[in-house]
């Protein structure tokens, strides 16, 4: 039985992936690096910043790294219009899973600060009992903060589940020994994700938990033990 449920953010919980591809093109521009196609922006949603700045600019030294994270921040944190709003149904499936007794867990390539913001604007940091950022470990795809999550709440790798919509989320949850769940809505195609084996693929965000009571055996009604 799942107990821990582990949440990717951007392109699983809220629809950013377009403000985030924006304040990257945006910050290249300003920088005057080459600006990335839409397409290259998207595709590195869920790598930590200077993972995702290495991604974009190969033949960029570090010193690129802080004025990119600079100009990025003033984009996405406030020049940057595009709007954002959390998915379909995620504020109430989360607080009925968080009802039921599902311990909730993000771990997302922003930083704490980014994190933090979407927290508050969202008004739902307060569902879930903790969350890493790639500023503060190693970033997906490798498992380190899925490991640490797993210890500083004592949950087993089987009885966690990491649900995510890129192939560094999956990745990331496959190399931990979890299970995952792809999200078919988000940054990467589906047919990247099914490759790396998810237990479920879902298109609304709420089917995780009709999905989650059926593997369960719970009724609609009824919580975890």
């Amino acid at each position: 039985m799942y107990k821990l449920l582990i949440f990717d953010w951007d392109g699983t919980l809220i629809d950013s992936t377009r403000r985030i591809a924006s304040s990257v093109r945006s910050a290249a521009a300003d920088l005057n690096l080459p600006v990335p196609s839409w397409y290259a922006a998207q595709d590195i949603i869920g790598l930590g910043l200077p993972e995702a700045i290495k991604t974009l600019f190969p033949g960029e030294g570090d010193d690129i790294i802080d004025p990119m994270r600079e100009r990025y921040g003033h984009y996405y944190l406030g020049a940057d219009t595009t709007p954002t709003a959390l998915f379909p149904g995620v504020q109430d499936t989360l607080e009925s899973l968080s009802a039921k007794g599902y311990r909730l867990a993000v771990a997302t390539g922003k930083s704490r600060k980014g994190l933090d913001h979407v927290f508050a604007e969202t008004g739902i940091g307060h569902l879930f009992e903790t969350s890493r950022c790639a500023d503060e470990t190693a970033s997906k795809p490798n498992p380190l903060m899925l490991h640490e999550l797993l210890a500083e709440t004592g949950v087993s790798p089987a009885q966690a589940l990491m649900i995510g919509d890129t192939e560094y989320d999956l990745e990331m949850g496959q190399r931990a020994d979890i299970d995952t769940v792809a999200v078919s809505y988000g940054a990467h195609h589906i047919d990247r994700l099914t490759v790396l084996k998810p237990v479920v693929e879902i298109h609304q965000f709420v089917e995780l938990e009709h999905w989650l009571d059926q593997h369960n055996g719970l009724n609609e009604h009824e919580g975890i033990a």
